[in-house]
């Protein structure tokens, strides 16, 4: 999702103003309680989803961490060669790797960071999915208040198009939402 979704503008002032005067209008008051009901149920999921996916990613680079000190302990303990032994009787060291593989702070906080990250992408995603196939069920329900609903918004997509054109039929720039 891009932040300029965020940013504020005067066509989204004016849209929002549009909306709500439709909402006011074509909708009754139980119809607005039950969108409203329906958009905390996708809020809520979403932040819970969030929540347990970022628990998720941290519990899971915990346990990565530990698999990766545990391997280097292993093989830190582990025998290795020092030396390789060519045909012709040539004898060459190998150098110890050991340093290179140890675990380090900033690995550990690399993993904590992406695991987290993505664990709470991910667990976002699934609750604002959930959150939607819920309010939608909560929504349709009703077939009534489903039909208010579903001719409100005509009403306000047709109004908004109206709107659109008569300011692009009056020369102003083209812009984009």
């Amino acid at each position: 999702m891009s932040f300029a979704a965020f940013r504020k503008s005067e066509q989204h002032a004016d849209l929002a103003k549009l909306a709500e005067e439709h909402m006011k209008h074509d909708l009754t008051q139980e119809d607005r309680d039950a969108l409203v009901r329906a958009s905390t149920r996708v809020t809520t999921r979403a932040v819970i989803g969030t929540l347990a996916g970022l628990g998720l990613g941290i519990y899971a680079a915990f346990r990565l961490r530990r698999v990766r000190a545990d391997m280097f302990n292993a093989f830190r303990a582990a025998e290795k060669p020092t030396h390789v032994l060519f045909a012709d009787g040539r004898k060459e060291a190998i150098p110890d790797i050991t340093p290179l593989m140890q675990p380090s702070r900033y690995g550990d906080i690399a993993t904590y960071f992406f695991f987290g990250l993505g664990g709470t992408v991910l667990g976002g995603e699934l609750g604002f999915f959930l959150g939607t196939w819920s309010a939608s069920r909560a929504i349709s329900k009703d077939k009534a208040r489903r039909d208010r609903i579903e001719v409100a918004y005509r009403r306000f997509r047709a109004d908004y198009l109206r709107r659109e054109a008569d300011r692009l039929e009056s020369g102003a720039p083209l812009s984009v939402l």
